[in-house]
């Protein structure tokens, strides 16, 4: 019997109504596209723990007013002219002008001849060296999203400024956040121009039929744009980071591929068991698709952990693969079976090649490929866990350099405003985009208070890690900012350093017992604060996927032992990406596949791994073991259960993780070196996690276990049975293993 609200009873029931079902997932796709264009995102990150940072920036709003102010700086310089010639202060006057007429953008130009003129002190500070170059700092009010809104015409507009004889750049937060839309947008259109034409040749090498291999494609597609739709309306009450598009996108092209992939397959081999296609899809719907309902479940339960960090990026980028892998849930259960209904064997059109399902016998041994190379490491069980273990703990070895932060502007694409930022820490310090604020928290007019600033002020100046220090006070005298710019980048070590010299040493220096409460915030202590919160969280994430992944194993294939392996398995494969990771970009050995090189990984990229890893590697765990669990039941033979498992199940999570690969790796081979980073850790840990673990380690070590794979302790029998992959309905027809499906262009 099928129950109707089982995932085979979905199926069969798909299958009786294709045409409903198609034309349903055309209206809600023509929805969710119309949907995506009020998609709201930003590039606004919140920390919510309380960070310092945070609490110092609110209190500046509070208290001094509003938001802050937005703005840019204008680096004007001449390889041939002083800043104090008449033909340099004329032209700057023209780029003054040009940026005023803006009156939509600009609030406001301050430069150094204005400072001069008015007899500020520190007005040089605002000219290079070298005395050709100098700066301008263009206020844009306090809406940052209203200022986006007009990046690239004001970017037209610094354009326009330049001459042979004088260089016009900008540089800030407009201008650098217009141009990572750009290239972010450049990626994504790369990615599925390359990565969706390599699928698709995997595919037709795995199906070894055109129509067999485009479906997925198709599928695919539409999940994504489905998932757009979502996140358009979550977005209407949830901030969303921008990057959230690109996620949607690696994620749902990867599991909407890979969960077509397994259930066409299946339907395939039971038409060439002799299953009546109905029937085909309703088996196929009653195991393929119940362990693609589990392990999407299991994927999106792994990405639960993201929560678990107190920042909207982290919980705006799972929302983007949980909504992937959801859409794509969605579709390997209603749209699939529809659509091998109205195909029937037409899938199989046009053959190409050898590629044909492999028909499970359970009343002989297996035979084929992959059951001789399962044999073979089995024979030799101990040396090949030994080989495969330390191959892995090699590959993990280089973790020992890891270095975590964010990138700075060295590691963005090439482009004007990467060469404006090299042009600021060239002819002046790069810390003048981002000052240090120092909130001081209390009576100012208090003299202890008054002493304590003035203090402070003075062991800025004489610091050389710093630069010339100003300073603000709210009108109800309880709070002053001291803004003070480092002399180094906003996020490299030397600029952390200083900070927590700032904060350990100075301030306390200067402040003393005086009754006010001192705090720090921009951008460098943000960063500051926000590594902080990943040493001190990424340790509760991971114990909570850990544990997750335990109880999901264990309740899955009722032992303790498969939990235990599995975890330590995929700890070697996320270790081996991480080692991987270091290796291509820290040291620079991916140069020669086009990765940068960059001395630092974004900090958010291995907790990210780690969670979406341990739920897309369920993948392959449940198909493979499913299949390995299903034959142990009926022989009791350990061994062979691995071989007919390895046998059933290895072109198949090869051919799956092939897409996988090539689908990350398209947006690997973009320019964005945060996707660069996240594109390459997926594709290696998947490729890994197919081959050297699924192959060697899965079978020397389950060999090695023998009939303890599947010890759970008595008193812990209560259990309930789960079966991944289900089992075959009664459906009153018999399977005739020998026999084979119809001709390619028939239907039933």
């Amino acid at each position: 019997m099928i129950r109707r609200l089982s995932t085979g009873g979905i199926s069969r029931l798909s299958a009786k109504r294709p045409w409903l079902i198609v034309v349903g997932w055309v209206l809600v796709l023509a929805i969710a596209i119309g949907a995506t264009t009020q998609m709201k995102t930003t590039f606004d990150g919140e920390m919510t723990n309380g960070a310092e940072s945070v609490v110092a920036a609110n209190l500046i709003g509070e208290r001094i007013g509003g938001d802050q102010a937005v703005t840019e700086i204008v680096i004007v310089r001449s390889e041939t002219e002083s800043v104090d010639s008449p033909a340099f202060q004329a032209h700057v006057e023209e780029v003054t002008s040009g940026l005023t007429s803006m009156d939509n953008l600009v609030t406001g130009v301050v430069g150094y001849y204005d400072l001069r003129d008015a007899g500020v002190p520190d007005a040089s500070s605002m000219v290079a060296e070298n005395g050709k170059a100098l700066l301008l700092q263009v206020e844009m009010g306090t809406d940052f999203n209203a200022a986006g809104e007009q990046a690239a015409s004001y970017l037209e507009t610094i354009s326009e400024l330049n001459t042979s004889e004088f260089e016009v750049m900008t540089v800030g937060d407009v201008s650098g956040n217009e141009e990572i839309l750009s290239v972010a947008a450049e990626d994504l259109g790369m990615a599925q121009t390359y990565g969706l034409p390599a699928a698709l040749i995997v595919l037709v090498v795995v199906f070894g039929a055109l129509i067999a291999a485009g479906i997925p494609i198709i599928v695919g597609l539409m999940a994504v744009a489905v998932a757009f739709g979502l996140a358009a309306g979550v977005s209407q009450f949830f901030e969303l980071d921008f990057f959230i598009t690109n996620m949607i996108a690696m994620i749902g092209l990867a599991v909407g591929i890979d969960y077509s992939l397994f259930i066409i397959e299946r339907y395939r081999e039971e038409r060439a068991s002799g299953n009546e296609k109905l029937d085909a899809i309703t088996i196929a719907g009653s195991t393929a698709s119940k362990a693609v309902v589990f392990s999407g479940l299991t994927t999106t339960l792994a990405l639960v952990g993201m929560f678990l960090l107190p920042m909207t990026t982290f919980q705006s980028l799972a929302i983007g693969a949980m909504l992937a892998v959801a859409a794509s849930v969605m579709a390997a259960l209603t749209l699939i079976p529809a659509v091998l209904s109205l195909l029937g064997d037409r899938i199989n059109w046009p053959r190409l090649g050898r590629g044909q399902p492999t028909v499970a016998d359970t009343t002989s041994q297996a035979t084929g490929m992959w059951a001789r190379i399962t044999r073979a490491v089995m024979r030799r069980p101990i040396v090949a866990m030994i080989l495969s273990v330390g191959l892995l703990l090699a590959a993990t070895a280089p973790v020992i350099d890891l270095n975590t932060g964010q990138t700075g502007y060295e590691s963005m694409p090439e482009s004007n405003i990467k060469t404006a930022y090299a042009a600021l820490q060239e002819d002046f310090y790069a810390g003048a985009l981002a000052p240090v604020q120092i909130v001081v928290d209390g009576d100012i007019t208090d003299p202890e208070v008054m002493a304590g600033g003035q203090r402070l002020i003075q062991s800025l100046s004489s610091d050389p890690n710093f630069g010339a220090a100003s300073f603000e006070i709210a009108p109800d005298n309880d709070l002053a900012v001291i803004s003070v710019p480092l002399q180094t980048g906003v996020s490299s070590d030397e600029s952390m350093a200083t900070v927590e010299h700032l904060r350990s040493e100075l301030i306390p220096d200067a402040f003393g017992d005086a009754p006010a409460t001192v705090l720090l915030t921009g951008a460098t202590v943000m960063i500051d604060d926000f590594n902080s919160m990943l040493g001190d969280y990424m340790p509760i994430v991971f114990a909570f996927v850990l544990g997750l992944s335990f109880i999901v194993l264990m309740v899955a294939f009722r032992s303790i032992v498969i939990p235990f392996m599995s975890i330590f398995m995929n700890l070697l494969s996320v270790g081996a990406a991480y080692g991987l990771l270091v290796l291509a970009f820290q040291h620079g050995y991916g140069e020669f596949l086009g990765l940068t090189h960059t001395p630092i990984i974004e900090a958010w990229i291995p907790v990210f791994l780690f969670c979406i890893l341990f739920g897309l590697s369920m993948d392959y765990h449940f198909f493979l073991l499913s299949r390995i669990r299903e034959h142990f039941d009926l022989t009791g033979d350990n061994d062979e259960a691995v071989a007919v498992g390895l046998q059933t199940t290895g072109k198949i999570i090869t051919g799956a993780a092939l897409i996988m690969v090539v689908v990350f790796g398209a947006f690997a081979a973009g320019r964005l070196v945060t996707f660069q980073q996240l594109g390459f850790g997926l594709a290696v840990s998947v490729l890994l996690d197919a081959t050297i673990v699924r192959s060697i380690l899965v079978p020397s070590m389950m060999k090695t276990l023998g009939a303890w794979n599947w010890y759970l302790p008595n008193w812990m029998s209560w259990i309930p049975r789960v079966s991944i992959e289900g089992k075959r309905p009664e459906l009153g027809a018999s399977p005739n293993t020998g026999s084979v499906a119809p001709a390619p262009g028939g239907d039933d």
